[in-house]
């Protein structure tokens, strides 16, 4: 398969990088998808807010997913990859089994990994119990006793923000505190709880989320988590090939235009790797859009080979 003729490399098998596939195999292109299997809500065991798939298993979409792409002629490979660099006309892919493969344009889609705070309890219910998007998983702990794990000078904004999913919010100021006065007037102005001291470790049964325990002894009864963690994008590649990078407060992430180019020509990225904000449902957007504005793109440069070979022709 490595002596493939592909025309674009699509790094990274979630939702992203597999809607921007099914919009370039469509288009009748080569493409080849490299694919780790370690989508970022590969922890949760449903979708929710996604057209046409809420309550759906996100590894169910995926399947499904490759399943349209190999009906026209794309290729999923399952593996790593180590080494991305730029070739003559091309770019060169390498995999951690051994396998090299070559293309004209390439698009990374590997998404990101959540750092969560090294608090005794918190990974283990992440994705069941424990979440960030309000959008995704508030509707199903509406009305319940939901805490706010603060992380950092947002946690407060996040706590308002689940109000509109409950009356019954809980700050836990952990070690950052309430950021400001207003801050702190506005929670108290919307009956929000705010909880001092340290968050120990959070307590479970069962696999069933039911609570906190803070550095003091104090046990908090809640029925969900939501926190910020540290945003870390998996983009090896655009850091290999020297893709510009933008700082943000919740990280440092390659930059991209509207349509996801990159600073690099013939690369492109998508979804959480490039926007950690980009939700299943804008992602697949993200990836659609790539996977047509680089079709574009590869059809301007067939445009100028093809007028070059004729001027050599006729000359």
């Amino acid at each position: 398969m490595n002596n493939e003729n592909w025309e674009v490399i699509i790094i990274g098998g979630g939702s992203g990088g597999l809607s921007a596939a099914l919009t370039l195999v469509r288009a009748r292109r080569r493409v080849l998808v490299i694919d780790s299997s370690s989508p970022r809500n590969r922890v949760s065991s449903h979708m929710h807010a996604v057209l046409g798939h809420d309550g759906k298993p996100p590894l169910q979409l995926l399947a499904e997913g490759r399943e349209e792409i190999a009906r026209y002629g794309g290729v999923v490979h399952s593996g790593a990859v180590v080494a991305t660099t730029a070739v003559n006309g091309g770019f060169s892919v390498e995999c951690s089994d051994g396998e090299t493969f070559t293309a004209r344009a390439l698009i990374i889609a590997t998404g990101l990994e959540d750092q969560l705070p090294e608090i005794e309890g918190l990974r283990a219910l992440w994705g069941s119990g424990v979440a960030v998007c309000p959008y995704c998983d508030g509707y199903e702990v509406g009305d319940g006793r939901i805490g706010i794990l603060a992380t950092g000078p947002g946690s407060t904004f996040q706590a308002q923000l689940l109000r509109q999913w409950s009356p019954q919010i809980v700050y836990l100021e952990n070690e950052v505190g309430v950021p400001t006065i207003e801050a702190g007037s506005g929670l108290a102005a919307r009956g929000i709880e705010v909880v001092s001291g340290a968050v120990a470790r959070v307590l479970s049964s069962n696999g069933q989320l039911t609570g906190v325990e803070l550095a003091d002894g104090r046990s908090i009864p809640l029925d969900a988590i939501f926190t910020a963690p540290r945003f870390a994008p998996r983009d090896e590649p655009l850091r290999q090939l020297g893709a510009d990078r933008t700082d943000f407060p919740w990280g440092s992430f390659a930059t991209v235009d509207a349509a996801g180019r990159t600073s690099v020509p013939g690369v492109w990225a998508v979804g959480n790797v490039v926007d950690a904000n980009a939700s299943v449902s804008v992602t697949i957007g993200a990836g659609a859009l790539a996977g047509g504005m680089l079709n574009h793109e590869l059809i301007l440069e067939d445009i100028q080979v093809a007028v070059t070979a004729m001027a050599e022709v006729n000359e």
